[in-house]
Formats: C-alpha cells, structure tokens, sequence
C-alpha cells in the first residue's frame, strides 16, 4: 500500500461550533477507533457563520472562525502524535458570491474585466453588456432604491456592501448604479438572465477558472503548502464535473502534489467507469454506496413496494409513478426553468461555433433550433457529463438523437440535432469556438442531471426511499450477490485505494435510516397494510397532504425511529420544495405547507404514526442485521471506507442540515456497532498489507438451503467477512437449518467474539448465532 495512503478515514464536520480545537480533542478517540486519517470539510477561509465552508471566501486563508493556520498546525501535531494523518476536502469549484466577504471578487466589481483577478471568475462579460448581474435584491430594482445608499466609495443594501467604480461616487442614484461593472438586480433574473457560471442552480457561488494556469496557482498555494510541510497528507475534490476540463485539472494537480492519495466526488452511473487518464485513487465511494445498499435489499419485495405506492398514490407515470418517465420529466422542467440561463449561454456557444465554421452545413441554424436540439439531447443524457468527444460519442447515442429529432415538427430543421451532435463528438474537427461548446455542454449537463435526479426526481418517485440515494438507481434498486461480488474484484483489480462511504454529508439519510428502510422490501404487503391503516386513521383526524409525500413521510418515521417533530417537518417540507409538485422554493405554497407541518404533527408524530413505529419495533433485529451488514461490508470491502462522524455507533440522521450537525465525540454509546466497526478498522490499522493495492477478493459461498442469504468474501487469504443477507425472509422461511459455510484452510479466529475459532465446514446457525456477522481472522501461524 502507498505509505501516504490512507487505512481508513474518518469525516469531521467543521464549522464555528466544531472548530480545529474540537477536532484536536476527538483526535485520541479516533485514533483508537482505528482510522488512519482525520477527514476534514473545507478549511479555507469561508463566509461567516457557514456550516459547511463550501462557499470559500480567500483559498489563501484558512478560516478564522475554525481557529486559523496555528490551530490547524496544532491539530497536525497532535494528529501525527497520535499516528493519525490529515485528509481535506477542497473546492476547486467555485467561490461565494459574497463581495464583503471575496476580495478578489470585490476588486473584479471594481474595475471590472481589466482587474488582475478577472481571470478568476467564470463570467459572460458580452452577455451582460460589459456587466455582471447581481441577483442580490429582494423585490424589483424601483422597491428597492430606498434601501440603497452611498457609503464612499462603497454602495450599501441593508445588510450587504458593493465596490464603487472609481470616479462614479459623485454621480446621482440612476446613473451610479448604471455606472457600475456590475448590474444589482432582482433574486428572480437569476433564473433567465445570469450571465456567471454557478454551482448547480445556486447564485450565491460563482465558478471559478482553474482551467487557467495562474488561476490554479493562486487558488492552490496554501493547500500545496500544507501538503508540502506534510500539515496535510491527502485530498477530496468537491464537484470535479463543474470544471471545464476534470481530468487536466487532476493531471495538474497531481504534478503539483506529488501524487498524493487524492479522491474525487465524482458521480458514476451503474455502467460508466471513471475515466482511466484521471490520476486519482478514485471516487469518495457514492459507487461503493449503491452496492452497499442495495445488495441488502429485496428484489422481489422492491417491486412490490412499487406496485403499491402506484395504487396507493395513483400518481401519474411521469410525476413518479415510473422512474425513467419521472426523470425525464424533471429534467425537462429543470433545463426549462432552473437552467433557463445556463440553457441561453450554451445556445449562444453553439451559435458561434457554427457562424465561425467554415463548414457550409453548419451555416444557417437557427438559435432556437439550436436550443431545442440541445435541450433534447440534454435531457437525454444517461450520465453526469462527457469529457472527450470519444465520450460523447459514447453517451449521446444514435437512439437518444432520433428521439430528440422527433420533437421537431419539420424534418428539416430537426436536423439541427445531427449538427449539434457533430460539433459534441467532434466530427467537423476542433477550433475555440467549438471546445467553448462542448464545456458548456458538458457543464451544464452535469448540472442538469444533479438537479433533475438528486434533487427533484428522487422526491417524486418514492416507492422505497433507501434507493434514492447520490449515486442511486430507483429503477433497480438490489443487486445480486454475484453482481456486488463482481463490482468488489473489479473495484480491487483496477482502483483499489478509492474511497468507499455509507454516510455523507451530502447523504439524503443516513446509512442506519436507510438500512432500516431497506427492511421494508422483505414484507412490501405488511407494509402497505400499515400504511393504508395509518392513512385511514390520519384522514380522520384531519387528514394531510398528497397521498405521494405522505408516502415518504410514513417511510421516513419508519426510518429515522422516533416522532420528532422539529426533524420530520425540516426533512418533509424540504421534501415537498424539492418534489416542485405542489411548492418549491421560489414559489412556495403556504397553505400546501401547512398541511406537511400539520400531518407531521397529528399524523406522524400523533396516534397514527404508532402503527408505523410499532412495525420498526417488532423489525428491530432485522434493521439491526441490515446495519451490522453494511457496516461490515463497507469496511472490509476493497477500497479506503471514510467513516462519517457519530456513524461509528448508532447514527440516524435525515437530509441536510440535519446531518451536519456539530460532532459530538466519542460516541455516546456505540454499542454492538461500535464494537464492531472498532474491530474492523483496528484490523486495517494493524494488517494493511490486507486491503491495500496488493490484496486480493476472494467471494465464498455457502452450501444449503439458505445459502443466498450468507454474503461472504476474503481478503487476502487471511480475513473473512460473512453476513446475513434479507434476514426477515430468512427467518420466514426457517431459518438457516443445515446451511454450511466452506471455510478456507487454516483456524479462524472471531474478531467479535475472543475464544471462538472454528475450522473447516463451519454451521451458518452456529457461526452466526451471536450476531448476525462476523469478522475472522486466519492464525499468524496457518
């Protein structure tokens, strides 16, 4: 194993209430957990008060509110005290639109293109009328020229400060803000009329160049220092697929590194394969994830969840009935309206990639032909984003341009589709203009698939929310254990270093909620017959929301547990804003809200939601066998598992924010879990020749009539990982009876369980009778 690679890593949530010092002072307790490395959010210096530090303020600084550089060093010091290395996350990405805080961002409002910091900053400066658009204002412009006055050379908004061009200072209100290199405007223009690349539909981040050698360099220094002085040992990459060009980014900073162990937050679909030129470790374990979870689902028991939420909700196939019709709704809707400005910059890119063609059949297309062709290829895209022409060969299929030709009317002008097509995969050859389309196109699909899936389809189609996860696919939400099996050798063969994860701060439930949820594909008709029993009893007591939201609410109390209140209202009610069905967040309706916080509180939360909880209760060793499973599995398989903070031990959380709160270390009672996930990542600290890139995966069956529900797979020769699989089923149908696991040559020790060995042809029922896993460990002596 690369010495400067990692064993296993543990994700620490920084922010003001959980500073370096805290960090600091969980550091002995991780270390004896058994993970290598402190996994730290960002550290740069960010806006004040943010919870997250992704909305980076100064990439020169480290953030203040954390306790600085000195308090970093000092965690360092104590860290590698400890044995432990530093890993952080970085966002090469883009910067907060906040110029109060953004300095560089303030000296490009002040002077404009010609600032030495313009290069920074993705903006259309043509688009604009030589200005930058500023959607920072509350109502109309006219509303708002009250609250606007003259500080200087500052010009202030209430709470909010904005450069002066030089020399305008003196001149009236009206002309001023005319003079300005920036336009203030209305929140809502952002929608239609923004002209600067942002984080998905966020305005309040703006994309920064790192394509741009100088730009790298500046946003990079203080990071390559750490790394240098070995303050810092590692990287994750937030959001790589916002970046003109990922891979000679990474190429770049892998130069600029050394090749330290770096992972990118890269989103795969169920076939694609990240590509072979990045050189990184691999992804942050999204991929690893789906697996995880769904190899402890219920195929059989998941289409039965489906056909029930069809009848139970009777919603319509493309608002979540069906998932390939949900999602190309969404995707629709999101090109159409969120994306509406990002949709207008990429028709202008394919405008001018064809008036600069000196190809006579790229000559006279129309802009709006133009942008229907590219909406209808967009909407069709499988995965994130292309990289290369090759790629987009690869994903903008021949099948995917007929249907996209079809929704032109005149045959004629459908074929603006092949000439788009053409000018992506690079058939008419490469010149400015086209590489300028096919970034945009590349960019704004990866934006496009993130808020059409991750953040609207997945509210609408909910049949089983623990497959509604990043990186998930409703539509096949188990795979078989051959296929996990499959996926693990590969994962060993070709990226066995990349990271692997259950929980994460972008996680929309944890892995312990979703586990739980997942029980519910082994009894599908139970828990239609709670639901309908619930539902009845909620309608008489006032009755509540759509049947859809409803739905995912009675999965959510049944996943998190307990009746809370303030957390079921957060997590539905942005449930409802995401779905866009009946609210949003643009445009929410009050009343329609009233009615999410209404039920959480009569239903959920009352006498209705018992029924629900009653059914957790009487499930609870098979939630439990589903935790213990997965947990096992992530920290065993190949690749380097990052532990997310409190999920050494029970951790159920739902959707940010409520996932992000500040950690609290150690545990306060890590339990069976704990005890386990302790004896997992000691065995990696220990025996790391065991996981590493010279280790092998060896899948192992068992022999009987219940062998599908053993999972189980070497590592190495030398450790042995068994789990239960559908434990309900199971237990439905008899248990394990004379079910028998092979086991390879040699003693082997119970990690969990100190005095038991066992040799040969091993019992599941005896193997698995004190929980429903075990780690073995082969004698140093066999």
């Amino acid at each position: 194993m690369d010495s400067r690679a990692p064993t296993a890593t543990y994700r620490l949530q920084l922010q003001p209430g959980f500073p370096f010092a805290a960090a600091e002072a969980a550091a002995p307790h991780l270390a004896a957990l058994g993970v290598s490395h402190l996994h730290l959010s960002p550290v740069l210096e960010a806006v004040p008060g943010s919870t997250h530090g992704y909305d980076v303020t100064d990439p020169t600084a480290i953030r203040e509110e954390l306790g600085g550089e000195d308090a970093l060093r000092s965690l360092s010091r104590t860290a590698r005290s400890l044995g432990l290395g530093l890993v952080v996350d970085i966002v090469p990405n883009h910067m907060a639109m906040a110029p109060l805080y953004n300095r560089p961002l303030w000296e490009v409002l002040r002077k404009g293109p010609g600032s030495p910091y313009a290069a920074w900053f993705d903006i259309d400066w043509e688009a604009g009328g030589g200005r930058v658009l500023l959607p920072v204002l509350g109502a109309p412009l006219g509303a708002e020229l009250p609250h606007l006055r003259v500080d200087g050379d500052v010009l202030r908004h209430h709470d909010q400060a904005f450069p002066l061009r030089p020399g305008t200072e003196d001149l009236p209100l009206p002309e001023l803000l005319d003079a300005q290199w920036y336009r203030l405007g209305w929140w809502r223009l952002a929608r239609t009329e923004l002209n600067y690349r942002r984080f998905f539909t966020v305005s309040e981040l703006i994309g920064v160049r790192v394509e741009d050698p100088g730009v790298f360099d500046a946003t990079h220094g203080k990071i390559l220092e750490l790394l240098d002085e070995g303050v810092i040992d590692g990287l994750r990459i937030d959001h790589p697929d916002g970046l003109a060009d990922p891979g000679a980014y990474l190429r770049r900073l892998e130069k600029a590194t050394g090749g330290r162990w770096t992972v990118v937050e890269k989103i795969l679909a169920e076939d694609e394969r990240l590509p072979e030129s990045w050189p990184v470790a691999g992804t942050t374990g999204y991929d690893a994830l789906r697996r995880l979870d769904a190899v402890l689902t219920d195929p059989d028991g998941a289409r039965g969840l489906l056909d029930h939420h069809r009848r139970h909700t009777a919603a319509p196939d493309d608002l979540g009935g069906d998932w390939e019709a949900t999602r190309r709704r969404s995707a629709e809707r999101v090109v159409d309206h969120e994306l509406a400005a990002e949709t207008t910059r990429l028709t202008r890119a394919a405008t001018a990639a064809c008036a600069s063609s000196a190809d006579p059949e790229l000559r006279d297309r129309a802009p709006w032909a133009l942008r229907t062709a590219l909406r209808e290829l967009l909407v069709r895209m499988e995965v994130y984003r292309p990289y290369t022409p090759r790629d987009a060969v690869t994903v903008l299929t021949e099948e995917a341009a007929a249907e996209a030709r079809a929704a032109f009317a005149v045959p004629e002008e459908a074929e603006a589709v092949d000439v788009v097509r053409g000018l992506l995969v690079g058939r008419y050859g490469e010149w400015p203009e086209q590489v300028e389309l096919c970034t945009r196109f590349a960019q704004t699909s990866s934006a496009l698939r993130a808020k059409s899936v991750e953040d609207s389809a997945f509210y609408r189609h909910v049949p089983l929310l623990s497959a509604n996860e990043v990186g998930g696919s409703p539509d096949r939400p188990a795979v078989t254990p051959e296929e996990f099996h499959a996926w693990c050798a590969r994962v060993q063969r070709e990226r066995p270093l990349t990271g692997t994860v259950l929980s994460t701060h972008d996680t929309k439930r944890s892995a312990d909620v979703r586990a739980a949820i997942a029980v519910l594909s082994q009894c599908p008709d139970r828990w239609a017959d709670i639901v309908g029993e619930a539902t009845a009893a909620s309608t008489a007591s006032g009755g509540g929301p759509d049947r859809q939201l409803a739905w995912a609410g009675w999965q959510t109390l049944f996943g998190l547990g307990e009746p809370s209140e303030e957390r079921l209202s957060g997590a539905l009610l942005k449930h409802a804003r995401e779905s866009g069905l009946h609210t949003t967040w643009t445009e929410q309706d009050a009343r329609y809200e009233e009615t999410v916080t209404t039920f959480v509180t009569t239903a959920l939360c009352g006498s209705p939601g018992e029924r629900v909880t009653e059914l957790r209760r009487s499930l609870e060793p098979h939630i439990r066998a589903n935790v213990l499973a997965a947990t096992l599995l992530h920290l065993t398989m190949p690749g380097v598992p990052d532990v997310y903070q409190g999920g050494e031990g029970e951790y159920r959380a739902l959707v940010d924010p409520d996932n992000r709160d500040p950690a609290v270390l150690p545990h306060p009672d890590p339990g069976v879990k704990g005890m386990l996930t302790a004896a997992a990542l000691t065995l990696r600290r220990r025996r790391p020749e065991l996981f590493g890139a010279d280790a092998s995966y060896r899948p192992l069956a068992a022999e009987g009539e219940a062998a599908g529900h053993c999972l189980a797979f070497t590592r190495s020769g030398r450790v042995l990982t068994v789990v239960t699989r559908l434990s309900l089923r199971l237990a439905e149908s008899g248990g394990w009876g004379g079910t028998e696991l092979p086991l390879p040559p040699g003693r082997w020790s119970d990690l969990c369980a100190p005095g038991r060995v066992f040799e040969g042809r091993v019992l599941l029922a005896d193997l698995l009778g004190p929980l429903p896993v075990a780690l073995l460990e082969r004698a140093e002596d066999d």
